[in-house]
């Protein structure tokens, strides 16, 4: 262990590096004040970044060259040598600016990752590409090098921070003169998390399955808890209030008064199927982000988006383990005396038949797509192509961890390949331990009579909106809409010969917000919101 010192900065690296070039782009900061967790100090950064070129430190900084905010970041991770970093761009004034980096949307803050105990160095990288091909966001990646005064440091991630922005989380600004009406409805970003870092928010009144004691916590991320004002908390309180006491109540599967009113459904679908394909150890209990959106704009709950998965993908030896067998919702029966369990939402929802078979609707499409293993093997070769050039092997130089137990790794490779190879091992039998056990979630009789999901459109809508729905039997089926009284204002009955994908239109003159649900006896095909403009 080297302890190399410069000004008041010190960090603490395995061998000094000697380094000068790179086929990664290269972050280079300098501070002559300590970076500690908080708050972030001045600091001056530069980014090179001559793809297709080589990148060499002598070079014009190209991407950014100008003042930082600079902290270190993380939970746990605090505890590792290689630190992670959170970024704030700033002016001359010391304000934050919102700057493009290495063709990521622009932004002010994003935050230098830094795989220390992942070996194969892209288990979150990975992640958030299969997230974001899903067709929800994820945070967006870019590996560099990264050299802080003179000093080498490795190999890290740029990464988007979860942030408010068109291009990140896509909802309204919600400034603290916004306290009633549709306004007051949306934008909040919340997540469920340790309290590290000072966070503030409420406990939930439903305790965790198995719990000892043990609570939910619910925290602000947007607006920041040092800025919601009183009537912004207590709604969206009282909202996720009224979420859970439907769910938890005996009609929650009710598509006007159960759950289905609260949340996005399909992104909890999608949310679920992220936390088990990577098998993630703190999947659903801590990291996890939520966001609603104003009434007009849709105004239900949505999962997501994804973070933090530096212990999945079989990189952690305690509770659920690193073994790819075994769901990660059975974490409060595995280990019910950790301080975070899972809350009761997931084992809830999949009591519920329409929401079963959304999900082994979903797995199969994902199966058949994006979840291909030679599709997903295909992205890590790629990223292990780029690394084994030659900066993977600096990375192990300055950070000698290969071979070497690092809290909570499952599996501990001589090489950088090995990693690698093991991910890719892992990942295979994953996909194939899910293929035989996500149909068990419903049973073969319900997969061939069960429908699909509605889909409604335009929506919003002027005057006609056409809901889409698929059958896979004859019969006959029920269409109701209600308003948001609960008055039904529309019922039909509609039989069809065979199954297939059929559609529905229906007119509307008065503005307002509607809710609809297609059924085939006592089945339940789809359900949503409308929104007539």
């Amino acid at each position: 262990m080297c302890l190399v010192f410069y000004g008041r900065l010190f960090a603490q690296v395995d061998a000094v590096v000697p380094f000068t070039s790179s086929n990664l782009p290269i972050v280079v900061i300098k501070s002559t004040l300590s970076i500690q967790d908080d708050p972030k100090v001045t600091a001056s950064m530069g980014i090179i970044d001559n793809f297709p070129n080589r990148n060499k430190l002598t070079d014009p900084y190209n991407v950014y060259d100008g003042l930082i905010g600079i902290e270190i970041r993380g939970s746990s991770s605090q505890m590792f040598p290689k630190k992670q970093y959170g970024l704030e761009l700033r002016d001359e004034l010391g304000n934050g600016i919102a700057v493009s980096l290495l063709s990521m949307p622009e932004e002010e803050d994003w935050i230098l990752f830094a795989p220390y105990n992942d070996k194969s160095l892209m288990r979150d990288a990975l992640a958030y590409h299969m997230g974001r091909s899903l067709g929800q966001y994820a945070p967006r990646t870019k590996f560099c090098e990264l050299v802080i005064n003179d000093m080498y440091l490795g190999v890290y991630v740029l990464m988007e921070k979860i942030k408010r922005d068109k291009n990140r989380v896509d909802i309204n600004k919600l400034d603290p003169t916004e306290i009633s009406g549709n306004d007051l409805s949306g934008g909040y970003i919340l997540k469920i998390d340790k309290m590290t870092g000072g966070g503030d928010g409420w406990t939930s009144e439903y305790q965790p399955p198995n719990a000892k004691g043990q609570t939910v916590q619910f925290l602000y991320e947007y607006p920041e808890a040092d800025e919601i004002v009183p009537e912004q908390k207590s709604y969206i309180q009282k909202y996720i209030g009224d979420f859970e006491s439907a769910l938890a109540g005996s009609n929650f599967d009710d598509p006007l008064t159960g759950y289905a009113k609260y949340i996005d459904v399909n992104s909890f679908v999608d949310f679920f199927i992220m936390q088990e394909v990577s098998k993630n150890v703190d999947g659903y209990r801590l990291s996890t982000f939520f966001y609603k959106q104003r009434e007009s704009d849709g105004g239900k709950l949505v999962m997501g988006p994804i973070w933090d998965f530096n212990l999945g993908f079989g990189n952690a030896n305690y509770c659920t383990s690193g073994n790819p067998e075994g769901f990660v919702l059975d974490f409060n029966n595995i280990c019910p005396d950790d301080y975070w369990l899972i809350p009761f939402w997931w084992k809830r929802l999949l009591q519920h038949q329409s929401f079963r078979t959304k999900v082994a609707t979903r797995w199969a499409e994902l199966r058949s797509g994006a979840f291909k293993e030679d599709v997903v093997h295909d992205y890590i070769d790629s990223v292990a192509s780029v690394l084994n050039v030659e900066s993977q092997a600096r990375n192990f130089q300055a950070w000698q961890v290969l071979s070497q137990y690092i809290w909570p790794n499952y599996y501990v490779g001589s090489t950088f390949q090995s990693e690698v190879n093991w991910l890719k091992g892992w990942v295979s039998q994953r996909l194939t331990w899910l293929d035989q056990n996500m149909p068990s979630l419903v049973t073969a009789t319900e997969l061939t009579e069960l429908l699909e999901d509605t889909q409604a459109y335009p929506n919003p809508f002027s005057s006609d909106v056409t809901i889409d729905y698929s059958i896979q039997k004859s019969g006959e089926v029920d269409i109701s809409i209600w308003d948001s009284t609960g008055r039904n204002i529309n019922s039909v009955k509609v039989s069809h010969d065979t199954s297939g994908r059929y559609s529905y239109s229906w007119r509307c003159d008065i503005s307002g917000i509607y809710y609809y649900s297609v059924k085939q006896g006592t089945i339940s095909i789809g359900d949503g919101k409308l929104l007539k403009k």
